[in-house]
């Protein structure tokens, strides 16, 4: 049985279905009859069901299905109401902001005060959505660990889409909703203020973006490398360390230098994984709030590196008139 798990398979076990512990008397009960599925075994854990979503989870929900209405429909609205060409054209398809001459007032409805509700309810639904992780947590007597996880990419939502247009003066600086649309956005918004990569806190994201992946990865293979010996029960490796552990302490020893251990290796990659929209968040705040181009701002602190100067000195578009 141990040679039969490997990166590809999984022993599924089936017993009676686990209903979990009892909720506090004031909760909503779960809903759903438990199921197994064999699919969902072989990705994850094979019992579906059931599900609690309580008040702040349907609020969520209900929340959300109002703004991917009002998003979709707007868009089906832009190709008009042709099912064929939204199908077809959906990646290009983005509810726009507001036009900057609208500040932070409230505009017509055809002139981005639909994108305004459509942020109102989608916001409502995901702080909804984490107020509920909260609940569940502390109703389980967990640590609220995954939900302030989840608040670091709140953080750099509610940056793009609220704090820094506040700071701006204008919704018009927000981030259209749709998939092109918004990686339009990002990169007109990089040229705009002088190339984001010489923005020091984009620099931090984009290291912990990649140090959590490296990181995810080589504990996982780790533990699957040592599943055989019963590593995937890390709990029990922990509190009384078996041979799982003690190998796979030996082999980061060998590779690695010294040893992140079954308990730490977490850590490390929650502050990794936190860290990344939290400085990212930081990075699109201060970009201009504080600095109008980040390219001059790296030459000013001898960030950027010294190239030929073939065309003469660069100068700041937004004091030459360049940028009208």
């Amino acid at each position: 049985m141990a040679e039969y798990q490997n990166l590809f398979t999984r022993v599924q076990v089936r017993t009676a279905p686990d209903a979990g512990i009892d909720l506090p008397p004031r909760d909503m009960p779960r809903r759903g009859q438990p199921q197994f599925s064999y699919l969902a075994g072989r990705l994850g854990e094979a019992q579906i069901g059931p599900i609690y979503l309580g008040r702040t989870g349907l609020a969520s929900i209900l929340c959300g299905f109002v703004a991917i209405e009002i998003i979709g429909l707007n868009m089906w609205a832009s190709v008009g109401w042709d099912p064929l060409q939204f199908v077809r054209q959906l990646p290009w398809l983005a509810l726009e902001p507001p036009p900057p001459a609208y500040g932070l007032s409230l505009p017509p409805l055809n002139q981005g005060g639909w994108w305004l509700m459509a942020g109102f309810f989608l916001t409502a639904s995901i702080l909804l959505w984490w107020a509920r992780m909260y609940l569940r947590a502390r109703a389980l007597g967990m640590g609220t660990h995954v939900a302030w996880a989840f608040a670091s990419a709140i953080w750099l939502y509610l940056v793009l889409g609220f704090i820094r247009p506040v700071l701006m003066g204008s919704w018009g600086e927000a981030v259209p909703f749709g998939i092109f649309p918004h990686l339009d956005w990002t990169a007109a918004f990089s040229i705009r203020y002088g190339n984001l990569f010489y923005n020091p806190f984009h620099m931090l994201s984009i290291v912990f973006l990649y140090g959590s992946t490296l990181l995810f990865a080589m504990h996982g293979a780790t533990i699957l490398a040592v599943s055989r010996f019963g590593g995937d029960r890390e709990l029990e490796q922990v509190t009384d360390r078996g041979t799982a552990s003690e190998r796979a302490a030996l082999f980061w020893r060998w590779t690695m230098g010294f040893n992140a251990s079954m308990e730490s290796i977490h850590r490390w990659a929650w502050w990794f994984a936190v860290l990344c929209p939290l400085v990212g968040g930081i990075g699109i705040l201060l970009t201009g709030t504080v600095v109008d181009n980040w390219y001059l701002w790296g030459i000013k602190h001898g960030l950027v590196p010294t190239y030929p100067d073939v065309l003469g000195p660069v100068s700041d578009p937004a004091l030459t008139g360049g940028s009208q």
